[in-house]
């Protein structure tokens, strides 16, 4: 019979006793394979939410680009809202801005996939790659007029 382990248990306790014995130095105590597992967990979680982040901003500038007449101040909104919130996540975690453009290339194939659900654009109509620089994608201004 196998027992179960405080981390199968109870993920949130588990963290908290590994917390505490990290801080009362008991080493020998740790549950070492499980923390190292949740640590390399936390890193994925990073480069994850990147490739999310740039999945909405991606799609919303195709949208932005290829359809201009349904510009919303919606799209405008959640294009400056990833875009902060990517540049603060680049600079929280410095380490990712080698992954950026791997990161951009997968993010990609999710904001074609939100211009297709959100827009009436055929596919035959869409780049194939991401057809935006770095700087289309970070720093071009995006304007909307609400007149």
């Amino acid at each position: 019979m196998q027992t179960i382990t405080l981390y199968e248990q109870d993920f949130y306790a588990w963290t908290q006793q590994q917390t505490e014995l990290l801080r009362s130095g008991k080493w020998e105590l740790l549950d070492i394979d499980n923390l190292i597992e949740e640590i390399e967990s936390l890193g994925k979680q990073q480069r994850q939410e990147l490739r999310n982040r740039l999945s909405i901003l991606l799609g919303h500038l195709l949208k932005w680009h290829y359809q201009p007449e349904a510009r919303s101040r919606s799209w405008w909104a959640t294009i400056r809202e990833q875009r902060r919130e990517i540049a603060i996540l680049l600079k929280e975690n410095p380490s990712l801005k080698p992954y950026l453009n791997e990161a951009i290339t997968l993010g990609f194939e999710n904001g074609m996939d939100l211009a297709l659900r959100e827009t009436p654009i055929p596919l035959k109509f869409l780049p194939a790659s991401c057809p935006f620089s770095i700087e289309d994608i970070f720093e071009q201004p995006i304007e909307f007029d609400e007149d």
